[in-house]
């Protein structure tokens, strides 16, 4: 069987911040403590490879993981987190501008198409979500860790449960009813053998190993 822990990454300045987060937000202390408990419990996973979006709080996440476990780090644009609309990179998150992308986008979510201006629409995060679980189940290793950020995360259980059929009405759902931790682990798991074709989600938000 097959098995991939899906990681978001530790707390980063944008998480916590009055701005908007941009790709370059870099973890806080509090996020390099988290990696540094998560990195310590997956010494009890049999991992084979780690695979992290290039955003630095996520490669910063997947470092401190690769340098306890000693195990190869690929990085691999797939995992990136969702793509905002430039109206909101940069600004405060109460600026009227970006809460106004915000509202737009949210209640045009589910249109299949739309798109407010130049940010990464329903289509898109869908094709990219397929694309990246295709990616894990042709990959040899059957123990994969996978540093991605929350917003994206929420799209490939999506992805997961629907699979191509994947509507936006029922991916603007699981956007609104699941919410991931920092440093927290999803498990998807694969047995074609045993359970047939498809992914299933095995465990979702284990965050118990922060609270010890």
């Amino acid at each position: 069987m097959k098995k991939v822990y899906l990681i978001r990454h530790g707390q980063s300045q944008g998480n916590v911040g009055l701005i908007r987060e941009m790709a370059g937000s870099p973890l806080t202390a509090t996020g390099k403590k988290q990696a540094t408990i998560l990195a310590k419990h997956c010494l009890q996973i049999p991992l084979e490879v780690i695979i992290s979006s290039p955003l630095i709080r996520a490669k910063e996440t997947a470092e401190i993981i690769a340098e306890e476990i000693k195990k190869p780090l690929e990085l691999n644009e797939l995992f990136s987190e969702w793509r905002r609309p430039s109206q909101q990179l940069g600004r405060p998150k109460n600026d009227a501008k970006a809460m106004e992308a915000e509202k737009t986008i949210r209640a045009n979510f589910s249109i299949d198409g739309f798109r407010f201006s130049d940010e990464e629409n329903f289509n898109e995060l869908k094709t990219r979500a397929l694309a990246a679980l295709a990616f894990l189940e042709k990959r040899p290793e059957n123990n994969i860790l996978a540093v991605t950020h929350e917003f994206f995360m929420r799209i490939i259980l999506a992805a997961v449960v629907f699979g191509d059929k994947l509507t936006g009405v029922e991916c603007r759902q699981f956007i609104r009813s699941f919410h991931i931790k920092n440093a927290a682990i999803t498990v998807l798991g694969l047995d074609q053998e045993k359970y047939g074709p498809g992914w299933w989600v095995w465990v979702w938000n284990d965050h118990s190993h922060q609270m010890k």
